[in-house]
C-alpha cells in the first residue's frame, strides 16, 4: 500500500515538472529582447571624375556693338521760358498734348505793375519833351555844354521808355513754330523764375530714335555706322548713326554747360540719333528704346565658345581633341563677345576643342 501510494506521487511529480520545464521554454522565448534586423548597406561607388565639355569649331557671323538706351525724339522741339524774373504766371493758354501754331500766345506773366510804372514815364517824358522844345529853342543863348548834357539827359529818358517797354513784352510766351506741346511743366499762378523750363513743343512728325552717350562710349563711332534699334512693342529696326552729339563745355560743376545751377533743358544736339530704314506706326515722341551700334561685323569668321579659351601669361591656346587624344594649339584672336570669340590663325572648322 505504501509503495503504491510513492509510485504515484511520484509520477505526479514527473508530470509537474515536465508541464513547468515546457511552460518555461515557451515563456522564456517571450521575455527575451527581439534580435536587431541586419541593416543592408549601400553600394559604395567609386566616384566618377567629370568630363570636361567639348565644342566643335564652327563658323558664324560675329558682330562687336556698342549698345545704348534712349527713347524717341522729334528733331524739331524747343524749351520755352520766361526771362523776366520773380513773377506770376497769370495767364496759360495751353495743355499738355495740346496743338498750337506759330505765334499763338502760351501764356503771360503779371506785370502790371510795370504797365503802371510805364504810363507813369511816358507821361513824364510829355513833360519832357515840352522841356526839350523850350531847351531847342533857347540853343543859341545857351552854353553848348549844358545844351549837350540837356540833349543827352532827354535821351536817355527816350531809351528808358523803350527799354521798359522791351521788358514788358517779354511776358508774353509765344510759339515758335507749329507743334504739340509734349511737356509741361508750370500751372497758373505759379512764381514763374527766369529761364527755368515751361514746357516743350515739337513738332512730332520729325521723330527719330536717339540716346545719350558720354564721350567715353561714343569712342570708335561715327556718322553712317550701321544700327539696330529695338523700340518697345514696336520691334527691332535697322539704320545708321545720323548725328553725333554736340561736346558739351564744362562749367567745372561737372554737369557741362552753366545755366546758372537750373537743369539744362534737353535738345535734339545732346543726343546720339538714328536715321531709320522706317518709322511704325503708333510710335510716339519718348517711347523708350534700345541703340545697338554694330562697331565691327564679319561673316564666315571661326569661332569657339569663350570658356574653350586659355591663356597663360602672353600665350593663348585652346586644347584640341582628336582621336589621338588632346594637345595644345596656339591661336590668335579676333573680336570677341559674350558668347563667341573669333579665331584668326589656328584652328579649322570641325575640329573640337574642350571646354573648362
Amino acid at each position: 500500500m505504501f509503495t503504491k501510494w510513492l509510485t504515484v506521487r511520484s509520477t505526479k511529480t514527473a508530470a509537474a515538472i515536465v508541464i513547468g520545464a515546457s511552460l518555461l521554454m515557451t515563456t522564456g522565448c517571450s521575455l527575451l529582447p527581439d534580435e536587431d534586423n541586419e541593416e543592408v548597406l549601400p553600394a559604395i561607388v567609386p566616384p566618377q571624375i567629370s568630363k570636361k565639355p567639348e565644342y566643335e569649331v564652327t563658323t558664324a557671323t560675329i558682330e562687336t556693338k556698342k549698345t545704348a538706351i534712349g527713347k524717341m525724339i522729334s528733331m524739331k522741339e524747343e524749351t520755352l521760358y520766361f526771362t523776366l524774373d520773380g513773377k506770376r504766371l497769370k495767364e496759360l493758354n495751353i495743355k499738355a498734348g495740346q496743338k498750337v501754331t506759330k505765334g499763338q500766345v502760351i501764356g503771360s506773366l503779371d506785370v502790371d505793375d510795370m504797365r503802371k510804372q510805364l504810363r507813369t514815364d511816358k507821361l513824364q517824358f510829355s513833360r519832357d519833351q515840352v522841356q526839350m522844345k523850350d531847351t531847342l529853342r533857347k540853343k543859341d543863348e545857351m552854353d553848348p555844354t549844358e545844351f549837350e548834357l540837356a540833349k543827352i539827359a532827354f535821351e536817355e529818358k527816350r531809351q528808358a521808355l523803350v527799354d521798359a517797354q522791351t521788358e514788358l513784352d517779354k511776358a508774353a510766351l509765344t510759339a515758335p513754330f507749329t507743334g504739340t506741346v509734349v511737356a509741361l511743366n508750370v500751372m497758373k499762378g505759379d512764381l514763374i523764375k527766369a529761364y527755368d523750363p515751361i514746357c516743350i513743343i515739337a513738332d512730332t512728325s520729325q521723330l527719330t530714335a536717339a540716346a545719350v552717350m558720354t564721350s567715353e562710349e561714343l569712342k570708335g563711332v561715327s556718322v553712317g555706322m550701321p544700327v539696330v534699334v529695338d523700340i518697345n512693342n514696336a520691334g527691332e529696326l535697322k539704320g545708321v548713326v545720323a548725328q553725333l552729339p554736340v561736346q558739351k563745355e564744362d562749367d567745372g560743376s561737372g554737369q557741362g554747360g552753366g545755366n546758372g545751377g537750373a537743369q539744362r533743358p534737353e535738345r535734339p544736339e545732346d543726343f546720339l540719333t538714328v536715321k531709320l530704314d522706317s518709322l511704325p506706326k503708333g510710335v510716339t515722341r519718348g517711347t523708350p528704346l534700345s541703340i545697338s551700334i554694330i562697331m565691327n561685323r564679319k561673316e564666315n569668321a571661326i569661332v569657339i565658345p569663350p570658356s574653350a579659351l586659355r591663356s597663360i601669361g602672353s600665350r593663348t591656346y585652346v586644347q584640341v581633341v582628336d582621336e589621338q587624344g588632346k594637345r595644345e594649339v596656339d591661336v590668335e584672336v579676333g573680336q570677341t563677345t559674350s558668347t563667341q570669340v573669333e579665331i584668326l590663325q589656328g584652328l579649322k572648322p570641325g575640329q573640337k576643342v574642350v571646354g573648362r
